[in-house]
């Protein structure tokens, strides 16, 4: 990574002019790279020594997932354009042939040091642990007589040899599976003279395995590589043959759905249809065994119809992703994070109800550091309570086995009316919820799939409680999904609230998801597709002109992703007139910071660490009177144009005034917190105080 990340991009002169031109493209980072450097960043914190050493093993492989997600959809989508001759440059001028060759050099260098952190830093500091990999050159007799015995009993039976000839051509390859290319000489019984032999892993058995205490030299601490015990004992599946070689690959297809919205009547049945064929999409890369002979390499490459271009070499596993399991196998809580408890607002400590307390006062909550339990005992009570007579829910990542899902099963039970509004294409979700679809409509639950062309990504729910003769709306508005896990490992925002205004507002969305009319007028939120980009737009022209007044002005943005040439373009507009504009933008980000006279008044921070930094937050100073927004939108195309969103206000002033000092917190230079440079390269800022800020907020904010 050493040459890119010292390349330093030269900048046209006109950029330095008065009046610079803010669509010239030099402006612009290009977003695949942009996200690249983000997974660069994620890889990083696997060298942080502050960090537990079985954490830093999750960040290798969150990074080895991120890069899959990423060939898989980015990659291919950008074969699909240059397939059909699309030649629409990006933002900073490239063609999509000279982005897809930067992504390939990128990522090269990128996967090679993967394996190199892996190998160098993390295995060996495992075995000074006692937490060892054995390789075959070092297991006793005793334990390779179990791993025989393991390999004739538990993978024999589930696997099947496919050898290759006129009867057996080369099998269609099930998208990021494990395979061995299997070198043969010999004739099998049937005279055969067979060359190659392909073995497929299913997905059921696990890629690293525990020995068992009596052969470890180290109890519990000891494993060995599916890949090695496979190499190992291949030649058992073909008796009387010689092996040559048994060598691991992995074949990475395009998994993008293609499902025409306008065309189908029944989305779900469409969908399920296509997630059959996402398996065995067009192969967009190749990753092999680094020990495999050219000759067997150059076999796969032309059976898959790849190029040398798309050959990425594992000096290890070649699905680095499945050495997650790991830590939940070592029994060292020394070579962990602390555990910690989110803390429960005091107003529902004694046990008061949630509509009960809303009736009061708002609950607003910072998970992971705060607890996602009064969310969930919201809707659970919501569903208990016999004076409660409807609840609408949008769901996008939740999983069937949710405790809300459960939930609003019981209030349709209870004969309340219940909606649920779900997104049934939330990428690699789409099979998880058709069956919660299916499952809540058994239950006697409205199911909409929101509207054709708009992916539905707001985060609500509405209870409607008869009070007396009056009926009150209480309201969850959230930065992230209705995943409990998730809320133990992403950053987010949550409110709760019985503000007439916000209820009303929430339910006119409800309506345009599951009826029909025209655009509702809101009094307190943004929404997309309709106004959240102009509301944008008008508060950062009310900046500009506070700051072109000669007052101060400020603008603090933290979203996960940046690339709407529009806003791009009014934040430079913002900069140029004076504005202090500050973003926190955790992965893709297509602005160019600290451009004379352009952008010298921005500064881009990403911060990575323990938790997924998840939550957007919009924040303007207005003149001392600020506007603080918290939102389900990033700062994309998709999500201002192609989504349905919501940004809700956050008027508590106590919890304003959190939620400010959390922003500036997250600003000040710290141990996770990496500053992006004109050049497109980023760098943890000089250290301030030695903190990391996600560990300042668990000491304030948990317990």
């Amino acid at each position: 990574m050493g040459a890119e990340e010292n390349k330093i991009v030269e900048l046209k002169p006109d950029l330095e002019q008065q009046s610079p031109n803010l669509e010239d493209p030099e402006l612009y980072f290009e977003r695949e790279i942009s996200l690249l450097r983000f997974n660069w960043r994620v890889l990083r914190q696997a060298l942080d020594e502050s960090m537990p050493l079985l954490e830093r093993i999750r960040f290798v492989c969150i990074c080895s997932n991120n890069l899959d997600e990423f060939f898989e959809v980015r990659v291919a989508g950008l074969r699909h354009r240059i397939d059909r001759g699309d030649t629409k440059p990006s933002l900073n001028g490239e063609s999509p042939e000279e982005t897809l060759n930067n992504i390939r050099d990128f990522s090269h260098r990128l996967v090679e040091e993967q394996y190199q952190i892996l190998n160098e830093q993390l295995l060996p500091k495992l075995e000074a642990e006692n937490i060892r990999f054995l390789l075959a050159d070092d297991w006793s007799d005793k334990q390779k007589s179990w791993l025989k015995k393991y390999f004739k009993q538990q993978i024999m039976p589930v696997i099947s040899p496919i050898s290759l000839d006129l009867a057996h051509p080369f099998p269609r390859l099930v998208n990021k599976s494990l395979h061995f290319l299997v070198h043969l000489h010999g004739n099998d019984a049937f005279g055969r003279d067979l060359e190659y032999a392909i073995l497929h892993m299913p997905r059921s058995l696990p890629r690293i395995i525990e020995l068992p205490d009596e052969i470890a030299a180290n109890p519990g601490q000891d494993f060995v590589y599916l890949s090695s015990i496979i190499s190992v004992f291949a030649e058992d599946l073909f008796p009387g043959m010689e092996i040559n070689g048994c060598y691991q690959f992995r074949l990475t297809r395009d998994s993008d759905l293609l499902v025409d919205e306008q065309l189908t009547d029944d989305l779900a049945s469409a969908l399920k249809r296509e997630l059959q064929s996402r398996h065995f999409g067009a192969a967009v890369r190749l990753e092999v065994e680094k020990s495999c002979p050219n000759k067997l390499v150059n076999f796969l490459l032309q059976k898959c119809n790849l190029t040398q271009d798309e050959l990425y070499l594992a000096d290890g596993p070649v699905n680095l992703n499945r050495l997650m399991s790991l830590p939940d196998l070592v029994e060292r809580a020394d070579l962990k994070f602390t555990g910690f408890t989110p803390k429960t607002p005091k107003d529902l400590k004694m046990g008061r109800p949630v509509l009960e307390v809303l009736q009061e006062n708002d609950i607003f909550l910072h998970h992971p550091y705060q607890s996602f339990v009064p969310v969930i005992e919201f809707v659970k009570q919501a569903a208990s309570d016999p004076e409660v007579l409807a609840m609408k829910q949008t769901l996008y990542r939740t999983g069937s086995d949710s405790p809300i899902v459960a939930a609003l099963i019981d209030a349709a039970h209870a004969g309340k009316e219940v909606t649920a509004v779900i997104e049934l294409r939330a990428r690699f979700d789409e099979e998880d919820n058709i069956e919660l679809a299916q499952k809540l409509q058994e239950a006697g639950v409205l199911v909409v799939y929101g509207v054709v062309g708009y992916k539905t990504h707001a985060k609500m729910s509405l209870v409607v409680r008869r009070f007396k003769k009056k009926l009150v709306r209480f309201v969850h508005l959230g930065t992230g999904n209705y995943h409990e896990r998730n809320a133990r490992l992403y950053t987010d925002y949550s409110l709760l609230t019985s503000d007439k205004e916000i209820g009303e507002d929430v339910h006119k969305v409800f309506q345009q998801l599951t009826g029909m009319g025209k655009v509702y007028k809101l009094n307190k939120l943004w929404n997309a597709p309709f106004n959240l980009h102009k509301k944008l737009i008008k508060n950062i022209n009310h900046e500009i002109a506070i700051a072109e007044s000669g007052e101060p002005a400020e603008i603090i943005l933290k979203v996960n992703a940046l690339t709407d040439p529009q806003l791009i373009m009014k934040l430079y507009q913002a900069s140029m007139a004076g504005v202090q504009v500050r973003l926190l933008v955790r992965g893709i980000c297509c602005l160019r910071p600290d451009v004379a006279g352009v952008s010298d008044n921005i500064e881009v921070t990403s911060i990575i660490g323990r938790f997924l930094e998840h939550s957007r937050v919009y924040y303007f100073s207005n003149g001392g009177d600020s506007n603080l927004y918290a939102a389900s939108a990033d700062i994309m195309e998709r999500n201002l144009y192609h989504r349905v969103e919501v940004a809700f206000p956050i008027l508590d002033p106590d919890a304003k005034q959190q939620v400010i000092k959390d922003l500036r917190l997250m600003l000040r230079p710290h141990q996770q917190s990496w500053r992006l440079s004109h050049n497109g390269l980023y760098e943890i800022q000089a250290i301030e105080d030695e903190y990391k800020v996600q560990d300042r907020l668990l000491e304030a904010l948990a317990l």
